[in-house]
């Protein structure tokens, strides 16, 4: 118990499994937490000042298991091992804690999803905004950033959705950190920028930064050295396989905001079923390395139209020629050599991750011989980072059985042939009954007792039997080891030499067997730069294979990148309503652009019904875009598309109760940003503004921020509406045209009202919303909809012909509605305030000016 208050005296706000023999205990609170979080038996032993000790615990050789439950929780927990051989041990054996396992540090292949990044974000703050480090252990890759205001870092941490944050304990952090779990604050000092910078500068060995792009980065130094700290303090080693840093520019990447990410539902949705995200559609990568990798292309698509150009050119290649098909049928056979090689450097690979490695070197030359004849300068670029390896296939292919064992200490790695001293050990192990045989026949015939028997126990160890009758002719050679009631059992100098070789060499052949697995280890961290470039380039070919799978199984067409500002998508679809819908899916066209091929138009104003498909075609050419720009084929008989710099979208309703924010409040924000940030080459898709407030509120608050995009930002904007007077907006010159999503009511043969949504975009505003059509479908009570079409009806001619408000330049011709709780408006309220006996006549001339503006 001293030991393991030591222990948890160094870690006091981590689970610390204690090593005990085969079990790894936890006491006190510990005990408690875990029995609670992993449902495992509370229990107690002994006592401390007078009271029992809390305890439970968990077997050793299936620890994963729990620690994986643990860290999906977010828990971080402590590994305190034995240290020293118990056989050797004088006392109690050492114990130490020998790493931390954290949500963001993980590297044990059972507790990683295979398919996701696991990152750790450390972010520091200063006057010129945040510094952004992150790094995935599991694939060794570091990278920094620095973003300038709160909204850029929530956009960042959207992207990254990182498992474990470090940031200073400090207050006045926004509500993108503070709001996050797995936070984890760390002394303000951590994040110094002078200590910081000297710290990677001993890392890595360097004499300055320049190499990093750091130089004039401070709080990203700040940050990446952060990080680097709580990854040695919480690793206990080195990381050799974190070889550099990266700086990963805001101006080589699309913009998207969170709100953006969240409305086009990339990887997730708020049900949680993944499988009707474009990245569940989009995402028949072979390898789980070729998923990540299509994850992070999601998330971050490129502005670098040479690169995506080369991408596009590739996928056609592979697409052509058929060998996409063939590269794929190869990478079945493919591991996830990325996050392998991040367990060689950090000698925690296991014997089946080398297999693995081996097969996988194995497949090169086919790969390599694949890609040789094919006329695409990417893949060319790829076929030479896969490097040649055949020393390393080879050493691998002679050293390891066909099928390792799962763990390094079992033994039986080795194949037979490859190290004569281990064979030897084996030989010792496996004929020890062929030896004991012919000594025994020795014996016999030596000695002439024909009862004579060579044997075993574990007590006892070897021995020869002689009967008590034929004990008087045993020869004086034999050393008597043990009396029985009716034998006498001997030791002989042959067999007591046989005996230390046999009952040791299990053991030497295990330690032979640790040695030559450390030896591999070093041979590949010798080479593991060249070996982490070709899993890289694995990596891309399976996310480039992917792509010309699903254009071919999809029918996709390569998009065309022009210089040429506009946006011009035909019979364009959307990638996952398709996918999920049983029916065929209606494409739609897309014309913006600033010249006479796209109109002159930089905003569609889209009417139509509910349920109509408004926001299904905002979001399928956003997604066409962002497709476009991962180097992906697209959903579109064919798409043009000039520089984009951001996507940006206002779509949906929702409250944001732990910022405090109502629905509407939250529609506003969202909006605010756009507005704020939108430039000519900003996509941007805006879905019922103002909705959230009363109709006058709504309607002009939703025609000054389409005036705005218009003539302010000049975005291309797609504006979808309930509010037909903004149909009004597109005069001749304004860059503003009205698209329309149709419907049609028909009769059935029983008399019924139906409603058939058309799903096709026409030019022109639509006539009607049909919105008490829509709820009848919805299942409102029919006493209800009957109800409501009289209210319509009233209300329609009790309005009719009555004077339109004057909210814009061009009158709407719309009738005068009041506020929703008492019927005055803002001119009357101020009218009521006046007292007409009290006002000179210069104060009652500005009055009426004050009305008149109301008004």
């Amino acid at each position: 118990m001293r030991q393991f208050f030591a222990a948890k005296a160094e870690h006091p706000d981590v689970l610390l499994f204690f090593r005990m023999g085969d079990f790894y205990e936890l006491f006190y609170d510990d005990a408690r937490k875990a029995a609670r979080l992993l449902d495992i038996t509370l229990t107690q032993r002994g006592s401390s000042a007078g009271a029992p000790i809390p305890m439970a615990g968990v077997p050793h050789h299936s620890a994963e298991g729990y620690l994986a439950r643990l860290v999906a929780l977010g828990e971080s927990v402590a590994i305190c091992e034995q240290i020293g051989d118990p056989a050797l041990a004088k006392g109690i054996v050492e114990r130490k804690v020998v790493r931390i396992v954290t949500p963001g540090t993980v590297t044990d292949e059972a507790l990683l999803n295979e398919r996701r990044d696991t990152l750790l974000l450390a972010v520091a703050r200063g006057k010129g905004g945040y510094g952004l480090a992150w790094a995935d252990l599991a694939g060794g890759r570091f990278l920094v950033n620095e973003v300038a205001n709160d909204d850029a870092l929530e956009a960042e941490i959207a992207r990254l959705e990182p498992a474990e944050t470090l940031c200073p304990d400090e207050d006045g952090w926004p509500a993108s950190i503070v709001a996050r779990t797995g936070v984890r604050r760390r002394a303000p000092w951590l994040f110094d920028v002078d200590s910081g910078r000297r710290q990677l500068l001993k890392f890595f060995n360097l004499h300055d930064l320049s190499g990093f792009g750091l130089d004039d980065r401070p709080l990203a130094t700040a940050a990446a050295a952060a990080l680097l700290g709580y990854v040695e303090e919480t690793q206990k080693q080195r990381l050799p396989h974190l070889t550099s840093i990266a700086l990963e520019s805001g101006d080589g990447a699309i913009a998207m905001n969170a709100a953006t990410r969240r409305h086009l539902e990339l990887d997730s949705r708020v049900d949680g079923d993944a499988r009707h995200t474009l990245l569940g559609v989009l995402d028949s990568t072979v390898t789980p390395m070729g998923g990540r990798q299509l994850r992070r292309w999601l998330h971050r698509p490129l502005r670098e139209r040479d690169v995506l150009r080369e991408r596009h050119h590739a996928v056609a290649t592979l697409l052509e020629s058929r060998v996409g098909e063939s590269l794929r049928e190869r990478f079945r056979a493919l591991g996830d050599l990325e996050r392998i090689l991040s367990r060689i450097a950090l000698r925690s690979a296991r014997p089946r991750d080398l297999s693995t490695l081996r097969d996988g070197l194995g497949l090169l030359p086919d790969v390599r011989a694949l890609l040789a004849p094919l006329d695409s300068p990417r893949l060319h670029a790829l076929r030479d980072e896969l490097g040649e390896h055949d020393a390393h296939a080879h050493l691998l292919q002679s050293a390891l059985v066909e099928q390792p064992p799962v763990l390094a200490r079992d033994g039986g790695i080795f194949a037979d042939g490859y190290d004569a001293e281990l064979d030897e050990l084996r030989r010792l192990s496996t004929h020890a009954d062929q030896f004991l045989i012919d000594l025994e026949a020795r014996e016999r015939a030596a000695s002439g007792i024909a009862t004579l028997k060579v044997g075993y126990n574990r007590v006892h160890g070897y021995f020869i039997e002689i009967s008590k009758g034929q004990a008087h002719n045993a020869p004086t050679h034999y050393t008597r080891r043990q009396t029985l009631t009716g034998a006498e059992r001997y030791i002989t100098e042959e067999l007591k030499q046989f005996e230390d070789k046999v009952l040791s060499a299990r053991e030497r052949s295990l330690a032979r067997e640790r040695l030559l697995y450390e030896q591999i280890l070093d041979e590949l961290n010798a080479r593991l730069a060249p070996l982490k470039r070709c899993a890289a380039a694995l990596t891309e070919l399976d996310v480039l294979a992917c792509f010309a799978e699903r254009a071919q199984l999809l029918d996709w067409a390569r998009p065309e990148l022009t210089d040429a500002p506009g946006l011009w998508i035909e019979r364009g679809r959307h990638p996952v309503v398709e996918a999920v819908r049983a029916e065929p899916f209606e494409p739609n066209d897309l014309v913006l652009g600033d010249d006479d091929a796209h109109g002159r138009r930089r905003m569609l104003v889209i009417t139509g019904p509910n349920m109509g498909g408004k926001s299904t075609y905002m979001r399928q050419n956003a997604l066409i875009v962002l497709l476009a720009h991962i180097g992906s084929f697209v959903p579109a008989a064919r798409a043009v598309v000039g520089p984009i710099d951001r996507i940006l979208t206002r779509i949906g309703a929702g409250d944001d109760l732990a910022r405090g924010q109502s629905t509407f409040m939250v529609e506003m924000s969202e909006t605010s940003y756009i507005l704020h940030h939108a430039t000519d080459r900003s996509l941007v898709l805006m879905d019922e503004i103002g909705r959230g407030t009363s109709t006058y509120d709504g309607l002009a608050l939703a025609e000054a921020c389409a005036r705005h995009l218009a003539t302010h930002n000049r975005a291309y904007t797609l504006f979808a509406t309930h509010y037909f007077e903004l149909t009004r907006l597109a005069e001749p010159g304004s860059g503003i045209a009205n698209v329309h999503l149709d419907a049609v009511e028909h009769r059935d043969a029983a008399g019924t009202e139906r409603l058939v949504f058309m799903h096709a975009v026409k030019d022109g505003p639509a006539d009607r919303s049909f919105g008490l059509q829509v709820a009848a479908l919805a299942g409102l009570p029919r006493a209800v909809v009957q109800q409501a079409r009289g209210r319509l009806a009233e209300l329609e001619q009790s309005n009719c012909g009555a004077p339109a408000p004057s909210l814009a330049p061009a009158a709407l011709d719309q009738p005068q509605q009041f506020g929703l709780f008492s019927p005055s408006s803002a001119a009357l309220d101020a009218l009521a305030t006046l007292d007409p006996d009290e006002l000179t006549p210069k104060q009652a001339l500005e009055a009426l000016y004050r009305l008149k503006a109301l008004a």
